[in-house]
């Protein structure tokens, strides 16, 4: 399922799609449309400017983000495929009460993320994929976490460049 991909690479795509300022940032945009190019900070007041600067160039570079002319900045095909990946996760997690009742959207994305990460390692190293729920004690929960997984899995295939660490953004 993720063969073409090496463990250090699906390393460095999860951390990316696990950013705090990311899923925010994508979030914000698919819900709300683009965000004017001076809004951004009053848009997202608890990241700093540094944190916004980073994640808005990460983002750009990854292509999941563009700035369109007259808008702001948008998200692009990839960008609005990964909050579409972001929501069915989320809803799976928030059914299940993952990984608590009452949790914020990031920390849940960030947790079942962890959890994806866990199992497409682990298909991984071992070369198979076994399938969603076998074997586990939490079956109907890991059954239903299969078409986020499967998003994740067509994603990351559309999108191989999120596998690539980027160099800190140069300094203007």
């Amino acid at each position: 399922m993720t063969a073409s991909f090496t463990p250090a690479e699906l390393r460095n795509a999860f951390a990316l799609l696990s950013s705090p300022g990311l899923i925010r940032l994508i979030s914000e945009i698919d819900d709300n449309g683009p965000i004017p190019p001076r809004r951004l900070a009053g848009t997202l007041p608890d990241l700093s400017s540094h944190h916004l600067r980073r994640t808005t160039h990460v983002a750009r570079v990854h292509g999941l983000v563009r700035v369109a002319p007259g808008a702001g900045l948008a998200l692009t095909e990839a960008g609005s495929e990964l909050a579409d990946f972001y929501d069915a996760t989320a809803r799976w997690a928030r059914r299940h009460a993952y990984p608590t009742p009452v949790c914020d959207f990031t920390t849940r994305l960030q947790h079942s993320l962890s959890l994806l990460a866990t199992a497409l390692l682990a298909d991984r190293a071992d070369g198979s994929a076994r399938p969603a729920g076998e074997g586990t004690p939490c079956a109907e929960a890991e059954a239903g976490l299969a078409h986020p997984r499967a998003l994740l899995v067509q994603w990351l295939k559309a999108n191989p460049q999120v596998t690539v660490l980027l160099e800190p953004e140069p300094v203007a």
